[in-house]
């Protein structure tokens, strides 16, 4: 049964940096609650350990919805480190999930960081999981997955955004690795897969085929069983302003693609495709985290 108070994970060691890095883990559970002639989705789990926090719970549009910023202190990821995200969103529940600033992976010696998220949605529950990018510093040895599980009519809209260096400083990735990979479920199926691996000096940096020099690239992604050709249509005459973008539909996913020179180019076409869609699919206007503007 999930429990209604914050609580601390059991460490398995210290909660203090060591040479081998942070160890952290979060874990979040929201529910729908019927509360006098209304529904709320409240947060009925929260525990954590090391460095991952959750801010708190936000209602900007209501209590329908229940708006949240996820929080790691140390601001980055360093070789060593190795972080663990547990989402689950249960029947009927609505989540949006946010960062308050970009991520960081941070340069490394030789030790690995990694990043593990797991997403849960049950029947009729509906997962916002909007991140703000993450910066890839020069020589860091990074590996992300994300792992998606979708009950039959559950919603996901998603976004990542990752940025290879430090480019406000001029800094390009030519060293060190990122290792990332995606997989999306709906009833125990695979709807969506993805890898990539990226050394600094890969030729798909700079090739045609690949970044063509760009060193922004992202993905937003939609699951959802309503979005029809039509909607794919209207998505497709909101042209990026800044940056290439194109916009496919597979069975059970839509996904927007986008290549540029800056993060926040990307983030603004995500955006747009995010507010024309959340009406049609939700029932609701897009309401824009207060953080994003900060």
């Amino acid at each position: 049964m999930l429990a209604e108070q914050p609580a601390t994970l059991a460490p398995t060691r210290p909660q203090t940096a060591t040479p081998k890095g942070w160890e952290a883990e979060l874990q979040l559970g929201f529910a729908r609650r019927a509360e006098g002639d209304r529904l709320a989705t409240r947060l009925v789990n929260r525990a954590h350990r090391g460095p991952l926090a959750f801010q708190k719970p936000l209602y900007p549009e209501g209590e329908a919805v229940c708006h949240g910023i996820l929080i790691h202190p140390p601001a980055g990821i360093a070789g060593g480190d190795h972080l663990q995200i547990n989402i689950h969103v249960a029947e009927g529940a609505h989540a949006l999930l946010t960062t308050p600033g970009a991520g960081k992976w941070y340069r490394s010696a030789g030790a690995w960081g990694s990043q593990n998220i797991r997403l849960e949605v049950e029947a009729g529950g509906v997962l916002e999981w909007l991140p703000q990018e993450s910066i890839v510093f020069d020589e860091a040895r990074a590996r992300g997955a994300t792992q998606i599980r979708l009950a039959a009519d559950a919603t996901l809209i998603g976004q990542d955004m990752i940025c290879l260096g430090r480019t406000a400083r001029g800094e390009r990735f030519t060293r060190g690795r990122l290792e990332l990979s995606t997989r999306i479920e709906r009833a125990g199926r695979p709807l969506w897969r993805e890898a990539i691996a990226l050394d600094g000096d890969d030729a798909l940096l700079g090739a045609q085929a690949g970044l063509a020099g760009d060193p922004v690239f992202g993905t937003f992604f939609v699951a959802h069983t309503g979005v029809d050709a039509a909607m794919v249509e209207a998505l497709r005459e909101i042209a990026p302003q800044h940056g290439r973008g194109a916009i496919t539909r597979l069975p059970g996913v839509l996904l927007a693609r986008w290549i540029g020179s800056h993060a926040e180019a990307g983030r603004h076409w995500f955006t747009q495709l995010w507010s024309a869609l959340r009406p049609p699919l939700l029932g609701r206007p897009a309401i824009v985290p207060r953080i994003w503007n900060t």
